[in-house]
């Protein structure tokens, strides 16, 4: 189990690490946009790695690789709606990126079961930016502790988010 606490740690196989989150904080109600991290309990997604850039990552997850056409919708009026797609138009959250931030994702099961409108889409633990900069809504981490965890991680293991 991953435990993210309000005092931006993040807690795992009694390790404690450094981490960011939403800019705007942690909330029950959780909108697009909003720029604030969902709390609760959800299950661990897909990983996605740019292994053009990320090599030897050990996961007991499968890694999917990252390439250009590939984004996550974030358009509440798509029938896609935090979906990853294929596109190739620029997208605002192509996964694809020349920044560091999506080198790894592993995706977060938040508004997933059903998929609701406007609910949140792309919530995702991936790469942290210099000095911890808040997120969009995200958990992020430095790289060598997102690829400690991952090297951990169990399909069937969950997050909790917690005020």
């Amino acid at each position: 189990m991953i435990i993210v606490k309000r005092n931006q740690t993040l807690h795992f196989h009694n390790k404690i690490y450094r981490c960011a989150f939403g800019l705007k904080g942690l909330t029950n109600n959780k909108t697009e946009g909003d720029k604030m991290t969902p709390i609760g309990t959800f299950n661990i997604g897909n990983l996605y790695v740019r292994t053009d850039k990320i090599k030897n990552l050990k996961a007991n997850l499968k890694i999917n690789s990252i390439n250009k056409n590939m984004a996550w919708c974030d358009n509440p009026k798509s029938k896609h709606y935090n979906k990853l797609i294929t596109t190739s138009k620029p997208h605002a959250e192509s996964l694809y990126r020349n920044d560091n931030i999506y080198d790894i994702i592993l995706v977060i099961q938040y508004n997933v079961n059903p998929i609701i409108p406007y609910k949140g889409s792309a919530i995702f633990i991936h790469n942290s930016k210099k000095d911890y900069q808040a997120t969009n809504g995200c958990i992020a981490l430095e790289t060598s502790d997102l690829s400690e965890i991952i090297k951990k991680l169990k399909p069937s293991d969950k997050i909790t988010i917690t005020n």
